[in-house]
């Protein structure tokens, strides 16, 4: 199963390819980092599993929501808007295209919700301006 996130703003979507995604601020630990105050330390995961994904807040401050919702754990349908920190997206979910990820629609990481593409985030390198990062070798996760 191809899934992905979609920026509402129209950035370049995010290939979910690991089944467990752990998004918060903390960088050594989650796979998604949006490091932003009102983002929990680890604030939810992403689930996929047999065709489906799923998202369960892990006892954020702030929360997550779906479709404008508070949740604290469910099923994410094709078309529904996830929004956690002020960043918004939309889900996408469709049969793989390909096992090289060639025929993947481009694809990026959260850094281009800022000022363009940059290297993974590494303690060492501490001189971008993003608060949303992947933490990654690749381009998805």
């Amino acid at each position: 199963m191809l899934a992905q996130l979609i920026p509402v703003e129209g950035d370049k979507p995010i290939v979910l390819k690991k089944d467990v995604i752990l998004v918060g601020r903390k960088s050594r630990l989650c796979d998604l980092v949006v490091d932003r105050g009102s983002v929990s330390k680890l604030h939810c995961l992403i689930v996929k599993t047999d065709g489906l994904l799923f998202i369960r807040d892990l006892g954020s401050t702030n929360g997550t929501k779906v479709n404008g919702q508070r949740v604290t754990s469910g099923a994410l349908l094709p078309g529904d808007e996830l929004a956690f920190a002020g960043a918004k997206f939309r889900v996408h979910m469709g049969p793989d295209e390909g096992e090289d990820g060639e025929d993947y629609l481009a694809t990026n990481t959260l850094d281009d919700l800022a000022d363009g593409p940059q290297e993974p985030s590494n303690p060492a390198n501490q001189d971008s301006d993003s608060d949303v990062r992947m933490l990654s070798d690749e381009n998805d996760i």
